[in-house]
């Protein structure tokens, strides 16, 4: 008799995380006009809270990407679950810094 493949539920982030980024934005990037957008990859753990933040994709600012890790960090998250449980989980998060 075949196992049962496991439910798994990922791991998201609240809308939140944008508005923050616009209020986060460096202010040196913003009069320089630095825009771009960072892609992290970020660990959830079992509380929602971010465990270990990489940047996988950089903006191409320094600047702009050490908001975004910022940003990751401050963020609560809704951890992942398997079979009902929660679990620790990497999350794809992309942070972008748009001057308007």
């Amino acid at each position: 008799m075949p196992t049962a493949m496991p439910r798994v539920e990922l791991p998201s982030a609240d809308a939140d995380y944008l508005s923050l980024a616009q209020k986060i934005y460096p202010p040196a990037s913003r009069r320089l006009g630095e825009t771009g957008r960072v892609l992290l990859h970020v660990l959830i753990g079992v509380d929602g809270s971010a465990q270990k933040v990489e940047v996988k994709q950089s903006s191409g600012f320094e600047r702009l990407d050490q908001a975004a890790v910022r940003i990751a960090q401050q963020t609560r998250y809704r951890p992942g679950k398997r079979d009902g449980q929660p679990e620790a989980m990497w999350y794809a998060l992309p942070v972008p810094f748009e001057l308007k």
